[in-house]
């Protein structure tokens, strides 16, 4: 019997996450997760919480937690979209906005889910080629297209671009909605929101993924216009009015508020980052300069392959990817100073051995 409905099924290579170890005696730097825990008013809320309101739908405009961004932001909420994790508000974007036959551009070596979102969607696109260093050439973009998104610091490169340089892009592309990726921007970059108020056509993303520590709790957020967030919201509410859960909410509203907490965790990452990128140096690694929580290194003395497999031999995740330009580097997350001592005590066994 011939299974004709095969024909109509929407084939897409889908996108692969950095593996998820079952066995937790490992030293995990392979999914830039955060090595603290969130926030202290988080653990409040999962005490406090009474399990009879599961048996309500969550608020559809995750009023608490809009509201609790909005304000520490310095946004009205109608600027603010959230999702469940920054990878469900990209893909709310991408089917909200990229509907032109142009195609939209991003970078050749970038976050590995948008080919994967436009493919599903039936989006044209274009990678364009980063320089050398890892930089963008922004005259890249100052052609026609149906949209551009980028991340930056861009991922996995780690490299920073200037809100000056972002800025020239999106003043060549006012019929164009460019969306800035902004995962990693707490680890020490300058954010493009302040944008937001001179572009109508800028989309900022962020994650507590990473600065907030709450990967398990998957929660995304855009900041723009009224008008794009409007649109976002259309299509949202139009698939599925509650996508992110009462609890969930309840424990972003409650990290998003503690300030000090936050700015304590970064800055305890960011220091441990500047002392592993002299560590790395030491131990003959060459790597463009990293504002974000992770380290793209290519080890000069074995192949990035080579290391990688060693280093999972002795229970330690880094990422690597197999493809052009970028095999013989490592994606190293930031952990804590005791695992990020593993780590080296490791490379220099495997390098020198």
């Amino acid at each position: 019997m011939n299974n004709t409905w095969e024909n109509n099924v929407r084939r897409v290579v889908p996108y692969v996450p950095g593996e998820q170890p079952k066995d937790t005696d490992v030293i995990k730097l392979n999914t830039n997760e955060n090595p603290y825990p969130p926030a202290p008013g988080v653990r409040y809320i999962l005490d406090s919480f009474d399990i009879a309101d599961m048996r309500l739908y969550p608020t559809p405009d995750a009023a608490v937690l809009t509201e609790a961004i909005a304000d520490t932001y310095g946004l009205k909420t109608s600027q603010v979209f959230v999702g469940v994790g920054s990878d469900d508000v990209i893909s709310m974007a991408f089917l909200t906005f990229f509907n032109s036959d142009k195609p939209v551009f991003f970078p050749d070596i970038t976050y590995s889910f948008y080919d994967v979102w436009a493919d599903v969607y039936r989006i044209p696109y274009e990678t364009k080629p980063l320089n050398s260093d890892f930089t963008i050439n922004a005259e890249d973009y100052k052609k026609p297209n149906g949209g551009i998104i980028f991340p930056n610091p861009n991922a996995p490169t780690g490299v920073l671009e200037s809100v000056e340089m972002i800025e020239d892009i999106i003043k060549a592309n006012p019929d164009s909605v460019v969306m800035i990726d902004e995962a990693y921007i707490d680890f020490g970059g300058k954010s493009c929101l302040p944008l937001i108020e001179k572009y109508d056509n800028l989309l900022v993303i962020q994650t507590f993924s990473k600065s907030r520590s709450m990967a398990g709790m998957r929660i995304g957020f855009a900041m723009g216009s009224e008008k794009l967030i409007k649109y976002m919201n259309d299509v949202k509410f139009s698939i599925n009015s509650y996508t992110m859960n009462t609890v969930t909410q309840l424990c972003g509203a409650a990290a998003v508020r503690d300030e000090k907490y936050f700015r304590e965790t970064v800055d305890k990452i960011i220091d441990t980052r500047e002392y592993s990128k002299n560590k790395l140096t030491e131990l003959g690694f060459t790597f463009p300069d990293s504002m974000s929580n992770f380290i793209f290194a290519s080890p000069q003395k074995k192949s990035a392959e080579y290391v990688f497999t060693e280093l999972k031999k002795r229970k330690i995740f880094v990422r690597w990817w197999n493809k052009p330009v970028i095999k013989d580097y490592l994606r190293i997350s930031i952990g804590t100073p005791e695992e990020m001592d593993e780590l080296f005590k490791a490379l220099e066994e495997i390098l020198n051995g």
